[in-house]
């Protein structure tokens, strides 16, 4: 697999966040992508590929350029087809392996690794839900590297669990109106799955073409953080689409996984934000830092303070990254055996991992300045993507409420709540 720093890119003409400029779609892949046969393998795969993300993971970060080159390699080389069944061809890898694998690539680039969110929970959406028939056509172009974006938050509605898009059946057909925003992925989608709901109030997954007439995807992701995903919005006009290819969506009505996967996503971003924000604080502090006079030390590195501060540090990103693994665990014994009591173990680890991982996401990226010192604000070095990034993306779903949830689990034996966000 070759480096896409190999590539040389004129970044004059490359396209860029939040900008009016006419964006054609991205062309299918021109052959299909690796298939991994191991955890292992995809392990190797995405240390691999996370090698060549970070090299302009800053510059692509302070330009706004996104990730077209890294993009197409990461889909290619088999990584977002890792939770596809094997009965249907794919690694079907532990869910414990996926958010080792995502926060490889997010200490690498968390905005590219986010891009790959909901590809993997729509795919895990589509083992749960879909019919035999649609199993065999939406995991297979999975395999074939075609990349799912997503049209799932509702740009108006009063809450994130409210739907004003509309399906209406029509003969062979749905059609399909309304506006989307947060939609990570769908400008450099092949594919651009839909929520919405019928009149009867039934929810579905809408699979439409990234070029579907009536299907206007606009680059206004104008955050502070995470600039590079591309979140911006889509507008849904009209849009006709093969009934075969609406997914009806029930598996938040009984116990599964759906929750936990789309959380412990969420989750391995951020250890892998926290991850990069502390190796790059320690080579900083190495390279760069001076010592406070008062440590009567020779170097940054010597002083006591700054020690036992990367060392609460470690110690913290150790212990959510274990959580991460347990959680991720967990999820396989559910899918595995879905009763409520598993499906609710997994979704309470998973949320146990989603504090810790917040917590030392935004803690790390904060002493990276304290302890870093005053010249790791300049422009030139551009870590401070690290705290925009943190700030953003521990933002997705409120982590207050993953404390209640677990200590009303554990103290009175109420089972967390099943949806999107938990």
């Amino acid at each position: 697999m070759g480096s896409i720093t190999d590539t040389k890119i004129d970044y004059s003409v490359h396209p860029r966040v939040n900008s009016t400029d006419p964006f054609t779609p991205r062309p299918r892949p021109v052959k299909p992508a690796h298939v991994i046969r191991s955890d292992e393998e995809a392990i190797q795969i995405a240390e691999t590929l996370a090698a060549s993300f970070k090299v302009g993971a800053a510059l692509r970060d302070r330009e706004g350029l996104l990730p077209i080159a890294e993009l197409d390699a990461y889909s290619q080389s088999g990584l977002w087809s890792i939770n596809v069944p094997k009965a249907y061809g794919g690694p079907e890898v532990s869910y414990a392996t996926l958010a080792k694998v995502i926060a490889i690539i997010a200490a690498a680039d968390p905005a590219i690794a986010q891009i790959t969110q909901n590809h993997l929970a729509i795919v895990a959406t589509v083992d749960l839900d879909g019919t035999e028939e649609q199993k065999k056509l939406f995991f297979g172009w999975a395999l074939e590297g075609l990349r799912y974006g997503n049209a799932f938050s509702e740009l108006k509605s009063k809450t994130v669990a409210e739907f004003e898009t509309k399906v209406v059946h029509d003969g062979d057909d749905v059609v399909v109106n309304g506006e989307k925003f947060y939609t990570t992925g769908a400008l450099l989608a092949h594919i651009v799955p839909i929520v919405g709901v019928d009149d009867t109030g039934q929810g579905y997954l809408v699979f439409a073409d990234r070029d579907a007439s009536g299907l206007t995807v606009t680059n206004n992701w104008s955050s502070f953080g995470q600039r590079t995903t591309a979140s911006g919005s889509v507008k849904i006009e009209n849009v006709r689409v093969p009934k075969a290819r609406a997914l009806k969506v029930t598996s938040f009505d009984h116990p599964t996984v759906g929750g936990p996967v789309s959380q412990i996503i969420q989750s391995a971003i951020d250890v892998g934000i926290a991850r990069g924000t502390i190796d790059d604080t320690i080579e900083f502090v190495s390279k760069y830092s001076r010592p406070w006079i008062d440590s009567g030390k020779a170097t940054a590195g010597e002083d006591l303070f700054t020690i036992a501060q990367i060392g609460d540090l470690k110690i913290k990103l150790h212990a959510a990254e274990a959580l991460l693994e347990i959680a991720g665990h967990a999820i396989d014994a559910a899918r595995a055996n879905p009763t409520l009591e598993t499906v609710s173990e997994a979704t309470i680890k998973t949320g146990e991992s989603k504090v810790l991982t917040t917590e030392i996401a935004i803690l790390s990226t904060n002493k990276l300045f304290e302890l870093a010192g005053t010249r790791s604000t300049l422009a030139e070095h551009g870590l401070d993507r690290h705290w925009r990034n943190a700030r953003v993306h521990t933002l997705h779903d409120p982590v207050r409420w993953k404390y209640y949830h677990v200590g009303n689990y554990y103290l009175n034996g109420v089972h967390p709540p099943r949806h999107a966000w938990n």
